[in-house]
């Protein structure tokens, strides 16, 4: 594998009930071909799709309470 970060493969860590994080910086294209962009060094994006800043996971996934 080699030692340069941007030549390694991302890592990506899936969640059972929650997003999937995404080491960063990344691109994500969406349905519509709109692509946004962030550039922490990690991301948590939503599966449920009920997060109010899709495609990044806001925790709305979570019961309350």
């Amino acid at each position: 594998m080699p030692n340069d970060p941007a030549e390694r493969p991302r890592r990506i860590t899936a969640r059972r009930r929650g997003p999937l994080l995404v080491e960063g910086p990344v691109e994500v294209e969406l349905e519509d071909g709109t692509v946004v962009s962030s550039d922490r060094f990690r991301v948590a994006l939503c599966t449920c799709r009920r997060s109010r800043r899709y495609p990044w996971c806001d925790t709305s996934h979570r019961r309350r309470t």
